[in-house]
């Protein structure tokens, strides 16, 4: 998966947006102006910090190499995960949603409700 196709994903979900408040090689997207995606640009492999359950994030750890504790991020609630061809593009892309939802559901009803997420 390249940078490029990430990003499409990334800025389908409802009021996804991309921005760079920590230097032009760190593309941030937030949803209500709070993280849900890490992606670094200059990774090798190419890897996206995500958000996860703690719970799940343990659990898939331990069953793909590619998923580590996230870089320079909570270890507890967050997971890199390197796009080195090893996941299938599903896992990823359910990997994404569920970081997305789990940061709308940590805002208020009315902007769950407006997101589509309650």
């Amino acid at each position: 998966m390249t940078y490029e196709e990430l990003e499409v994903i990334l800025l389908r979900y409802k009021d996804a947006t991309l921005t760079f408040p920590f230097d032009e090689k760190t593309a941030v997207f937030k949803v209500a102006k709070k993280m849900f995606a890490l992606v670094g640009l200059d990774w090798k492999p190419l890897g996206i910090n995500l958000k996860c359950d703690p719970g799940d994030a343990q659990v898939l750890r331990s069953q793909f190499e590619a998923i580590t504790p996230g870089y320079h991020m909570n270890k507890d609630h967050w997971n890199t995960v390197l796009l080195d061809g090893s996941l299938d593009t599903d896992l990823v892309g359910k990997l994404i949603e569920d970081s997305y939802i789990l940061v709308v559901k940590s805002l208020s009803n009315k902007e769950q409700r407006r997101l589509g997420v309650d």
